[in-house]
């Protein structure tokens, strides 16, 4: 199945779509969307859907900025029932954390990663809507809204170090310099925010303890956690450090501030090995990045640190049974098959 997002996405689209001059109803109609279903928030529609209407939207009506406007009138609220808990938080770094930890809650293809190094905390947000497709208006949607959350908790005076787009510059850039400061970058290796590890120690004022432990109860118990394992560390330092090539043991330990032995100690203590974790890891980004066509499979096979295309190949035979080429013509006869059916 495809990923999902939430009409909630789209809040604000309507008003907005017309003061660009645009038909907003039935640009959505066009998108295999429902006009009369957007004021129902949490209802679940594909995600491809939303990115492929807020780029025709955006071409129709010449803005290039048409998702961070979006962003603008985005409210904390659009997150659904996870905005009681994340606004319940002691602090900045543990309402991220809770967002990352349970996005599928409000958006299946949003991926957020926070890693924090010399000071510096980054957020990395990576969109995947199950096909080809651009995405330069949602990704830009959804760095606005996180802007936004944080700002909401730091405060209108507080500035990242560095926004950050993999897609290139518009060709006017005020609106993104008044949102985001002085520091925005285009044509990067990831999107996201960079600030300082200080700001995610912030205290959150709007936290209240009874609030939040009846914010817990609300979603139950399946939806928390709150502390980190090593193995969930572990996992996330594998996915980072596998496209560098120095996914090692070692480099994991030093990430993490410990030496081999200890992680090996840790890991062991929850059940895991590290080989498991980076052989798991590897299978579940084989998938996704298979999956996606925008990436040769020699470029899959680089990525996942495989010394050459050939070991990749035979690495992913042996656990799924058939070659990357074929699992890829599969999945994608069978999109098709689906959407087939769907019409």
């Amino acid at each position: 199945m495809k990923p999902l997002g939430r009409y909630a996405a789209l809040h604000g689209y309507v008003e907005l779509g017309r003061s660009l001059g645009l038909d907003p109803v039935r640009l959505v109609r066009e998108a295999g969307l429902d006009p009369a279903s957007l004021s129902l928030q949490d209802r679940w529609v594909p995600a491809a859907a939303i990115a492929g209407l807020l780029e025709r939207s955006a071409a129709e009506a010449h803005c290039e900025d048409l998702g961070l406007q979006l962003a603008e009138r985005r409210r904390f609220a659009n997150l659904g029932p996870l905005s009681l808990l994340i606004r319940e938080e002691p602090n900045v770094r543990s309402a991220l954390r809770v967002m990352a930890r349970h996005e599928h809650m409000y958006n299946e293809s949003l991926h957020t990663r926070l890693t924090e190094s010399n000071g510096i905390a980054t957020i990395r947000l990576a969109l995947d809507i199950g096909q080809p497709g651009e995405t330069r208006q949602a990704i830009e949607l959804a760095v606005g809204v996180l802007h936004g959350i944080l700002r909401g908790f730091l405060g209108t005076g507080w500035q990242p170090v560095e926004v950050r787009f993999t897609h290139a510059a518009p060709r006017e850039i005020h609106r993104h310099h008044r949102i985001f400061g002085p520091n925005v970058a285009f044509d990067q290796n990831f999107s996201g925010i960079i600030t300082y590890t200080t700001d995610l120690d912030a205290n959150n004022a709007l936290s209240d303890p009874q609030l939040r432990a009846y914010a817990q109860q609300f979603l139950g118990p399946a939806h928390i956690d709150h502390t980190a394992t090593t193995s969930d560390r572990v996992r996330e330092l594998i996915e980072l450090m596998l496209p560098t090539g120095r996914c090692s043991i070692e480099q994991i330990a030093r990430s993490l501030g410990v030496d081999r032995r200890t992680v090996h100690r840790q890991l062991g203590a929850e059940g895991q090995t590290f080989t498991a974790l980076l052989d798991a890891t590897r299978a579940e980004l084989a998938q996704h990045l298979v999956a996606n066509r925008r990436h040769s499979l020699t470029e899959i096979a680089e990525m996942l640190a495989f010394s050459t295309p050939s070991n990749f190949s035979r690495w992913f035979r042996n656990r799924y049974g058939r070659s990357p080429r074929q699992w890829r013509d599969d999945r994608s006869q069978r999109s098709g098959e689906d959407g087939a059916t769907l019409r």
